[in-house]
This record gives C-alpha cells, structure tokens and sequence, in this order.
C-alpha cells in the first residue's frame, strides 16, 4: 500500500462507511468522471482510480484485508518500520496524524490518539508545546483531559489557582 491512494479518501467516505454508503459515493463520483462526461486524460485516470478503490471495498473480504493493511501503516511502530521510514511531504514533514513525529519518550499522563500529538502522552507534549495544551484546554475534544490539562497549566504557571484569581479581580464594582 505505500504507493497507493487511501481507497476511502478516493471514495470520500468514511473507513467505518456501510457497504451501501460506499456504493452510492462510487456510483456519484462515477457519473461526474466517467470518461464520457469528462472527456480527456484527467476524466480517464480518475475513473481509473476510482475504480480501482470501488474494485477493493466492495468486497468484503478484500476490504477487511486492506483494513489491515491500511491499519499497519497508518502505526508505522507495529510493522517493523523505522519511525524515519515514514513518507514525508515537499516540507519534510508528514501533515496529519503523527505530523509531530514518533513521541520523544518518558511518558506521563494519557496518551492522545488523535491529532498531530497521536501516541504522545500529556507529558511530553506540555514539555514540547504548551500552547497546544492550552488550546486542547479550551476545546470539546479535551474534555476527557481536563482534571490533566488543568493541572499541567497550573504547574507550568499558565494558570492560577481559583482563590488567587478571585483576590487579584478588579472591576467596577469590587472593593479594592
């Protein structure tokens, strides 16, 4: 799979997409680029690869397989590759999940599995960029982190305790 497309992107559905989903992406994509619509060598190879994805998921079993498959190299560690085997983009760095490279290790905290920080712990991220904790802080997606996320600000002094934030507000209406 290192020098094919993701079949799922090319369908542009989701890996966890129902059989009947994936279906109705192909047939749509294939009415916009079958080669009598869009005549010339852009509507032909992208038929082809359209194609060439609907050929893999439409079958169960060849879909499990590249499931697999896929799941091995998007954790490059588990197939025996080196962490700087991994495909770089024209700058270098690999942009999405992992985009931040294989963790620096001395993990502490929870571990994320999203993101560029995927398989990083809390740790070694606030030692890394803070300010992506702060802004994980501050999302939805950080909910389940906030007792970690709240007590890594505090020790790193980006937060202040609710008592000393209390005392230091000033406002129109407060007692000095």
């Amino acid at each position: 799979m290192p020098d094919q497309r993701d079949h799922y992107k090319v369908l542009q559905v989701d890996s966890e997409a129902d059989p009947d989903v994936i279906q109705a992406a192909f047939r749509r994509l294939a009415q916009k680029f079958h080669p009598d619509l869009a005549p010339g060598p852009e509507g032909v190879g992208q038929m082809a690869v359209i194609n060439g994805a609907w050929e893999v998921l439409r079958d169960p079993a060849r879909r499990a397989a590249y499931d697999v498959e896929r799941s091995r190299a998007a954790h490059p560690a588990s197939d025996g590759r080196a962490a700087g085997d991994r495909p770089a983009t024209s700058g270098g760095a690999t942009q999405g999940v992992d985009a931040a490279g294989p963790p620096p290790g001395n993990p502490s905290g929870s571990v994320m599995n999203f993101g560029r920080y995927a398989r990083w712990s809390l740790g070694e991220i606030a030692r890394r960029d803070l300010e992506y904790i702060e802004w994980l802080d501050r999302m939805p997606i950080g909910r389940p982190y906030r007792a970690e996320l709240d007590q890594i600000l505090r020790q790193t002094g980006r937060r202040r305790g609710p008592d000393v934030e209390a005392t230091e507000r000033r406002g129109l209406f407060r007692r000095r």
